[in-house]
């Protein structure tokens, strides 16, 4: 018979976790309940009067065509900026899975934009498509192709997602290698002995097993483009020509900031918070129907 171990109580676990704790009440909690408070509030510039108003500012957001015209613009940069860093991620994956000598050199070149600030990350892409000084512009001129972001909303739009994409490439190349380094080399020899080549290795064998990764990083590339693209679109075009790359996340700032909306702008990040949490969910669920199967 199996005798019951009985461990003394601790205030050790407590201690330990209280910093976590701690932190995620101040830099969390407390500001998503203003927030949520906010938004139910219209200020003055000054915050000198405020005025309870329930969900009048929620109103506002959904009538305002400015607004639902940001959500679009959010909805096919948070695509692009996924899609094209993914696509990039996986291909980059794929290849340096088949280098033999030098691969871990290879492999920090690929991992070391990761570390470089979005800020800095924008300003690195401002210089090489400065309409000016700019690179690019000056073969793109031989091509036919007058280049200025700063007038052309288009290229506006194409020079953050290219800047976006390029700084999570190295994020999505960590996962995607040790999602194939994880599948074993017998099947992929197998394969190879049935006689299928490296393209339908991948497509039929390779890319079906890494599939959870791709929807893992589906969703945080998705929060990427949401939130953490502020800095590079402050420092590329800060929301313009017009507002034309002016995303939710920018238009929070640009409102509350700039403008001095205060109620507004609190509304805007309340409907981010939650779309957020939206997608978190169905990630959780999605991971969790997977271990469960």
């Amino acid at each position: 018979m199996l005798k019951r171990v009985h461990f003394p109580t601790s205030a050790l676990p407590y201690l330990l976790v209280a910093p976590q704790i701690l932190i995620t009440l101040v830099f969390f909690i407390w500001p998503a309940s203003q927030a949520m408070y906010q938004s139910f509030l219209i200020e003055d510039a000054f915050g000198l009067g405020t005025e309870f108003v329930w969900f009048e500012n929620f109103e506002i957001l959904w009538s305002d065509r400015h607004y639902l015209a940001s959500f679009q613009r959010t909805a096919v940069f948070s695509l692009l900026v996924a899609g094209l860093s993914m696509g990039v991620a996986l291909l980059l994956a794929g290849f340096a899975q088949r280098v033999v000598r030098g691969a871990m050199f290879y492999r920090t070149l690929l991992i070391w934009p990761y570390a470089v600030a979005p800020v800095l990350a924008g300003a690195l892409w401002v210089f090489m498509f400065n309409p000016t000084l700019g690179i690019f512009p000056y073969f793109l001129e031989f091509a036919g192709i007058t280049w200025n972001h700063y007038l052309n909303g288009t290229q506006a739009m194409v020079l953050v997602i290219l800047a976006a994409a390029w700084k999570q490439v190295a994020y999505n190349f960590l996962f995607y290698l040790a999602a194939m380094q994880s599948i074993p080399n017998s099947v992929i020899e197998a394969a190879a002995i049935d006689g299928a080549g490296p393209a339908r290795r991948f497509w039929t064998i390779i890319f079906p097993l890494i599939s959870p990764t791709t929807f893992f990083l589906l969703v945080i590339n998705m929060v990427y483009a949401f939130f953490e693209t502020f800095g590079i679109i402050h420092a590329v075009t800060q929301g313009g020509p017009g507002t034309s790359t002016t995303i939710l996340v920018y238009k929070v700032f640009n409102d509350g900031f700039v403008g001095l909306d205060l109620g507004g702008s609190a509304a805007q990040s309340v409907v981010l918070m939650v779309l957020v949490i939206a997608m978190t969910v169905v990630q959780f669920r999605f991971v969790e129907r997977k271990v469960a199967y």
